[in-house]
């Protein structure tokens, strides 16, 4: 007796142009207009940024401009009278003076301050974290006056200790912010091993922990050094005629008395703008922006 064997037919496949379009999400106009006023907002802010930058550096070179939509000439005559004017020599090697002994001194106390933070545990340690990040949190003007007003009762004020002082106040919390966590993630049980095999302290710190530390203190040096250039406020309060790093000389040469051409303070903003701009491009080489506020989350969790 024959039967009829009746094979189920599947449903006929969408095609797939159409079940691309079935899950892709319908964005709204709302979301349109919101993202577009968003990036709208985003390139206005940048072009002004960009236009602002490319005027001072255009009138920097510019023998004369005025009324017209581009100088009547080019010239580097201005950075030639700004190195002259404002004696850059002089202020570039205080900034460097500065600079240098800022990061310095700041690694040196730092590392051991984060290294005791993240190894040792003991009563009122959150307290001993505000402590040291409450320079970072306050803004520098609060305790910037009352600091330059001790420095000057003592005598620091308008030397070249007392500016590296006043610097050395944001910065040293700055490296324990940046080293605190990165020694975190070094595996204490380092430590046991290197005691197991007979090493002592300083071998120890020299062959086992330094090397581990080196990338975290480059990253650490070089953003305090950048820091350290564009710091005002401080240096400002607590700086002489013989001891303005380069961002202080430059306000003074702005609001200071007298007839300035406006190209050569253009130039000397230029100068200064060049020497931060590869200090951070060289310090985003060696650190992300997000890399501390990601290692205190994996911490966290």
């Amino acid at each position: 007796m024959a039967t009829d064997h009746h094979v189920a037919q599947p449903w006929p496949a969408a095609p797939q142009g159409q079940a691309v379009k079935a899950m892709k999400p319908r964005v709204s106009l709302r979301d349109r207009v919101y993202k577009a006023l968003v990036w709208g907002a985003m390139i206005f802010f940048l072009l002004n940024i960009v236009l602002l930058i490319a005027t001072v550096a255009v009138n920097s070179i510019a023998t004369r401009w005025f009324g017209t939509l581009l100088p009547q000439g080019f010239t580097l005559h201005w950075y030639a009278q700004a190195w002259s004017d404002f004696q850059l020599a002089a202020v570039l090697w205080v900034t460097v003076e500065v600079v240098g002994a800022v990061v310095l001194l700041s690694i040196l106390l730092g590392v051991p301050a984060a290294y005791a933070l993240a190894r040792v545990q003991f009563r009122g340690k959150r307290l001993a974290m505000l402590v040291f990040l409450l320079p970072l949190m306050v803004p520098p003007v609060t305790y910037g006056i009352p600091m330059a007003t001790v420095m000057y009762k003592i005598g620091l004020a308008g030397t070249l200790s007392g500016v590296i002082l006043a610097n050395l106040v944001p910065a040293l919390p700055f490296v324990i912010l940046v080293m605190t966590p990165f020694i975190e993630q070094i595996d204490p049980n380092l430590e046991s091993a290197a005691r197991i095999f007979g090493a002592n302290t300083f071998r120890y710190f020299r062959y086992v922990l330094l090397p581990l530390l080196v990338p975290g203190m480059l990253a650490a040096g070089l953003l305090v050094l950048v820091r350290t250039i564009g710091m005002f406020e401080l240096t400002f309060f607590t700086a002489g005629p013989a001891t303005q790093t380069l961002v202080v000389a430059l306000y003074y040469a702005v609001f200071s008395t007298g007839v300035r051409a406006p190209q050569s303070i253009d130039a000397m903003a230029m100068i200064y703008m060049a020497i931060t701009l590869i200090w951070v491009l060289i310090a985003l080489q060696f650190v992300s922006p997000t890399q501390i506020v990601s290692r205190v989350k994996e911490q966290r969790r």
